[in-house]
């Protein structure tokens, strides 16, 4: 009995963090296209991001707002999900478009890493043929940005 209680208080918070942090929602206007967003802004949201999602519905995407431009680098840990991610200058300019593979495994200790050829304000991350789909490419800016 007291091995079964130490267990359980043990794995307890781990419980909460799979539940990962909460992000703000709203949109993102890129060409004449709505997409609906998460925002990641601080630091716990940015490492988390889109981890342990196993579907994103078709028009929604994350967005990764840094305090300034620096060079980024991001992973498929824990993120179950293709998907393509946009580094955008801090003007909103898209930089470079990137698709990612999904993990395979929770296991998987060192997952590939897609860094930005250049420095970025901002990270956009959609479901893997999203930008293609839309027609969005380099160059492209982002239009308006709403949080709620």
């Amino acid at each position: 009995m007291a091995l079964t209680l130490f267990v359980n208080l043990c794995f307890l918070p781990l419980c909460s963090l799979a539940d990962g942090p909460k992000f703000k929602k709203g949109t993102i206007v890129i060409k004449n296209i709505t997409l609906n967003a998460e925002f990641a802004i601080t630091e716990d949201q940015q490492q988390y991001g889109l981890m342990n999602r196993t579907e994103l519905p078709e028009n929604f995407g994350m967005l990764f707002v840094f305090d300034q431009e620096d060079y980024r680098s991001f992973w498929m840990k824990n993120t179950f999900v293709d998907l393509s991610i946009a580094y955008i200058s801090a003007n909103k300019k898209i930089l470079e478009i990137i698709d990612m593979d999904a993990s395979k495994s929770s296991l998987d200790a060192n997952p590939k890493t897609y860094p930005s050829s250049a420095k970025a304000k901002y990270a956009l991350e959609v479901k893997q043929g999203w930008f293609k789909k839309n027609k969005i490419k380099v160059g492209d800016s982002i239009k308006k940005i709403t949080i709620k």
